[in-house]
């Protein structure tokens, strides 16, 4: 925020090395943000450079992805001022950055088959095999690891979109992003359709089923702020909170998000609690 060159160079240093790509993809959030989608788009095109090397050297267009995911939450973000409006905009950029790793990506695609995917399904058929159920599992083609990486993208983004908005509250609003957060809750109509969409997708096979996640990543955020909501209401340590995510890493505890973020659009939660608990 001090100016222009300082903001470049967090941004093209950061773009430039595969460990740090996300910071530059939170500053050029924060630029957005604060100083609008013209300086923002400027400071992205410089940071695009080292990525776009990366991309032809290692042909992986990912950091491209997550740079331009997150560019474009921001305007989002920006132009509604609506942190629940961004995250659901996440649903475009994972189905953009999975389509056009599919359709430009072919080769990529093949290398994390056979690199990442293929002994991770090894390990897999050998724990099974060791407790005494031996089977062969079916491996995901080129277009459910599009999917799957497409939805990272997609979390990725919403990452650093966060993190740039957590900056930004820092320097110019203390606490604003957090209280953003603990207030996100979707429309009973907006559940309702990202649930129909991941009930409807888990039923093709098991492409579209990962596809599905896609439909999972904003009601997931929306369960978590929820829990924030209920955890500040309660004053639950940070330890608890720790706790938490730790549970959250299973997949069960993802679904029971998504269950409250669903039950939050329906009954508005955090209405119901708060004279319960100013009655006590």
């Amino acid at each position: 925020m001090r100016g222009r060159p300082q903001a470049l160079l967090v941004a093209v240093l950061g773009s430039a090395s595969l460990l740090f790509s996300w910071v530059s993809a939170a500053a050029i959030a924060l630029v957005t943000l604060r100083r609008g989608a013209a300086e923002g788009a400027f400071v992205l095109l410089w940071a695009l450079l080292p990525a776009a090397v990366i991309a032809w050297s290692l042909g992986d267009g990912s950091y491209l992805a997550l740079l331009g995911g997150t560019a474009a939450l921001a305007m989002v973000l920006r132009v509604t001022v609506s942190l629940a409006t961004a995250i659901l905009a996440s649903v475009g950029v994972a189905l953009l950055a999975g389509g056009l790793m599919l359709a430009l990506g072919e080769q990529y695609l093949a290398l994390v088959s056979e690199r990442v995917v293929e002994p991770y399904m090894v390990l897999r058929e050998e724990a099974l095999a060791a407790a005494g159920n031996p089977m062969e599992l079916p491996r995901p083609g080129s277009a459910a690891i599009a999917g799957l990486m497409g939805s990272g993208v997609a979390v990725m983004s919403l990452l650093c979109l966060m993190l740039g908005r957590y900056w930004q509250a820092a320097l110019y609003n203390p606490g604003g992003f957090g209280a953003e957060f603990r207030a996100l809750r979707y429309p009973l109509a907006v559940s309702a359709g990202l649930v129909v969409a991941l009930l409807v997708l888990s039923g093709q096979g098991m492409t579209w089923s990962i596809w599905a996640m896609v439909a999972v990543v904003p009601l997931t955020f929306a369960g978590l702020g929820l829990v924030h909501a209920r955890a500040r209401l309660r004053g639950w340590s940070r330890g608890a909170m720790w706790l938490f995510y730790g549970a959250w890493l299973l997949v069960p505890m993802q679904l029971v998000m998504v269950g409250l973020a669903v039950a939050d659009s329906a009954l508005d939660l955090r209405r119901r609690w708060e004279p319960g608990e100013s009655g006590q």
